[in-house]
């Protein structure tokens, strides 16, 4: 399962957004280092089920009309203060934490209404785009410690004859979630000096902040939308990486005003429609959720979910099933499974997917849609059904 993490100095609103997203309920307080031990769970992305593409809808539990919630593993984790790398604040326990991570999501106070310790100030008052780069330069200073730290090790091996830079990196650097493939690739695209022992400090730094980016990168949630001054928000919008406009506490409002019966509302659509009876005090709380939908198109929740997955993990959905001809498993239901795999993935890699068994016995797998046989090496695109054919 793909694993989200969220980070950001204390007080942005990561534990709201965590709530939101999973409906586990967590210390959300008005101070920093509310969120000691990162709190996991369960949320979902969203997208179109292909039972669109048949008479009727799948009735899963994850598919509402259509829009299918694939799961994902998110993780909250203690808040970011300046100098976390040398273990301020809570610093290696929430850098610790980050390397479980596919992507990171940088929840930032766009109201400019908290300190870089995450101390309230008026709302305005801070400059939300400092904080910007904040977690990658963290996370990089401190994956340079951790290389420098070991670096004497790589350079002993280096006077072996068979020595092999690759992989004497890639030793240092596994427990980040580095590959051997993410090693070669960043190796490979710099100037680096083959000799260890040539190595200078900026070499290692330079290593770190590739292989961070490479393995852990980054979208911005612009958290408390609802509340930032104009300009703020338009500052940080206009940064050169993925930035959401969010309300993490209007996303929750309405996941809980959804399951009272009071709206109809779906996580990650535009608009939502009133049902049931309203107090005053709860009209005036939609409204304003409803007016910062109307500006960004949504509470920017599940956008910076799915953003983070789809566009920059750059994974699709397939659906495997056992039927071809009915898409159903074998107790006939519609649309079991959705797996989300890179794109371009073939039918063996999404074979894998469902199970390490099914890809050892792989033989073949088949279109549903066109019903026909297709190649192991056949690149598969979003939404594709497929029956795999396994010894297993």
């Amino acid at each position: 399962m793909i694993t989200v993490a969220l980070a950001g100095k204390p007080n942005a609103g990561k534990s709201t957004f965590f709530t939101a997203a999973t409906a586990a309920e967590v210390d959300v307080a008005n101070y920093p280092f509310t969120t000691i031990d990162p709190n996991r769970g369960v949320t979902y992305v969203r997208t179109r089920c292909a039972c669109r593409d048949r008479d009727g809808d799948c009735e899963h539990d994850h598919c509402r009309n259509g829009k299918r919630y694939v799961p994902v593993e998110l993780i909250d984790v203690a808040g970011l203060v300046p100098g976390a790398h040398e273990g301020r604040g809570l610093g290696n326990q929430f850098l610790d934490a980050l390397t479980d991570a596919d992507v990171i999501i940088t929840v930032v106070d766009a109201s400019g209404g908290t300190t870089a310790e995450g101390e309230p100030v008026p709302v305005g008052t801070a400059d939300p785009r400092e904080e910007l780069d904040f977690v990658e330069e963290e996370m990089d200073q401190w994956l340079a410690g951790i290389i420098d730290r070991n670096w004497e090790s790589v350079e002993r091996q280096s006077r072996a004859p068979d020595f092999d830079l690759e992989a004497a990196v890639t030793d240092v650097l596994t427990g980040f979630g580095a590959t051997p493939g993410d090693v070669t690739a960043v190796l490979r695209a710099d100037d680096y000096p083959a000799n260890p022992r040539a190595w200078a400090d900026k070499d290692r730094e330079r290593l770190a902040g590739a292989i961070r980016a490479r393995t852990k990168p980054i979208v911005v949630a612009a958290n408390k939308a609802d509340e930032a001054p104009a300009e703020l928000l338009e500052a940080l919008l206009a940064a050169d990486r993925p930035v959401i406009p969010t309300t993490a506490e209007g996303e929750r409002a309405l996941r809980r005003a959804a399951e009272a019966s009071l709206i109809e509302y779906d996580p990650g659509d535009p608009d939502f429609t009133v049902i049931g009876e309203l107090t005053d005090e709860q009209q005036v709380g939609l409204d304003r959720i409803a007016a910062v939908m109307d500006d960004y198109g949504g509470t920017g929740v599940q956008e910076t979910l799915n953003t983070a997955v789809f566009d920059v993990l750059d994974r699709m959905t397939v659906f495997p099933v056992e039927n071809e001809t009915r898409w159903t498993d074998g107790d006939g239901q519609l649309l079991p499974d959705a797996f989300l795999v890179e794109r371009g993935a073939t039918p063996r890699q999404v074979a894998y997917a469902v199970h390490s068994d099914i890809g050892e016995g792989y033989l073949h797998a088949i279109d549903a849609r066109s019903n026909r046989r297709i190649g192991e090496d056949h690149e598969l695109a979003d939404g594709d059904v497929v029956k795999i054919v396994s010894t297993n």
